[in-house]
């Protein structure tokens, strides 16, 4: 057996908050794994201000997420994955191109770009940082894990600030994985410093969090 590929265009989709045309603050959010854009968009509504948008891009695959007792799929709730283990280097690829794309559209040069990663999406925007073609002027993981083929020194060298915030929260039942001293030492190895951010709650985007994160 052989394996072939071929490149094809697709359909994608992002959901905005705020008014895309006045902003010059803009945050490109990465939702987690089984979410969708416009859900894990909600708890960004206290961020929006004049002149800045929060812009949600939904993973490109999704599939059913199968509950005991459910007989149909008109009943099955719908989630989206930015990867799987399979074919894991093309669909990193596809991400970091439509990534690109999505700043290429709603924050063209001159506008600040802050980007923001849940839970697996922390490992989409860091590699989207180390590998895109836009420059991303601040960064935010949140309840997340770095992955460990992340290449630091291009990551470090392609962020223009030298920090890096890191939210988490006391009652994470991920926490083992998201592993923040990890995380921490690996950060300040690259030559970057870290942020720690905490709240009361487990794993979810806290919107008090959000907004200081906000006003800062």
């Amino acid at each position: 057996m052989q394996e072939h590929r071929i490149t094809v265009s697709r359909r994608a989709r992002f959901h905005v908050l705020g008014d895309l045309e006045l902003a010059h603050d803009v945050w490109i959010v990465v939702h987690g794994y089984g979410q969708l854009a416009s859900e894990f968009l909600a708890p960004f509504a206290p961020v929006i201000a004049p002149g800045r948008a929060v812009v949600a891009p939904e993973a490109l695959n999704r599939y059913y997420k199968e509950r005991a007792g459910e007989q149909t799929h008109s009943e099955t709730p719908v989630g989206a994955t930015w990867m799987t283990r399979e074919d894991r280097e093309a669909e990193i690829a596809d991400y970091v191109a439509y990534l690109d794309a999505v700043a290429e559209r709603v924050a063209p040069d001159g506008r600040r770009l802050t980007a923001l990663g849940f839970s697996q999406g922390v490992a989409t925007v860091t590699r989207w940082a180390a590998m895109g073609a836009r420059r991303i002027d601040r960064l935010i993981l949140w309840a997340g894990s770095l992955p460990r083929d992340l290449d630091l020194s291009a990551f470090s060298a392609r962020l223009p600030t030298r920090a890096l915030d890191v939210v988490i929260g006391t009652r994470d039942e991920y926490a083992s994985w998201a592993n923040v001293e990890e995380q921490r030492r690996a950060i300040e190895s690259a030559g970057l410093a870290l942020r720690l951010h905490s709240f009361e709650g487990g794993h979810r985007l806290d919107r008090k969090t959000l907004v200081a994160l906000a006003e800062e």
